[in-house]
C-alpha cells in the first residue's frame, strides 16, 4: 500500500478502509506540525517521516502516531511510535511528552479527518 499524502480533509470510512489493508484496527500516521499535514499508510512511521522530508518536513517537526478509527476520545490517537524517541530535544520517550506538541498533533489530525 503506498503512502498516502493528507493535505486536506479524509473521511474515517477512508481511514478505516487503510486500518484494514494493513494492522486491521489502526492507521500509523506521522504529522507534520509545522506544515498541518500528515503522512498515513507505511508499514513503519519512519517510512512516512521519509516520505515527509522528501517532501520539505523538518525532522523537527515530525511526530509518529497511531490513529485508531473505530474509537474516539482519548482512544483514538496513540502518542507511541519509535521516530518519538529524541532524548537530546527533551524527549526520551516513545510517547509524545510535551502537551503542547501533544495538542497541536490532536489539532493538526482532528483538522484532517472528517467524520463521513
Amino acid at each position: 500500500m503506498p503512502i498516502e499524502l493528507v493535505e486536506s480533509q479524509i473521511s474515517k470510512l477512508k481511514l478505516l478502509e487503510l486500518a484494514k489493508e494493513r494492522f486491521g484496527d489502526l492507521v500509523k500516521a506521522v504529522v507534520d506540525i509545522e506544515q498541518e499535514i500528515m503522512a498515513l499508510g507505511g508499514e513503519l512511521h519512519a517510512d512516512e517521516e521519509s516520505f515527509l522530508i522528501e517532501r520539505g518536513s523538518l525532522q523537527k517537526n515530525l511526530w509518529g502516531i497511531n490513529i485508531y478509527p473505530e474509537s474516539s476520545g482519548e482512544n483514538f490517537i496513540e502518542f507511541d511510535s519509535m521516530i518519538n524517541l529524541r532524548p537530546s530535544h527533551g524527549n526520551p520517550s516513545r510517547d509524545v511528552l510535551d502537551p503542547k506538541i501533544r495538542n497541536k498533533i490532536q489539532s493538526v489530525v482532528t483538522h484532517l479527518i472528517r467524520e463521513s
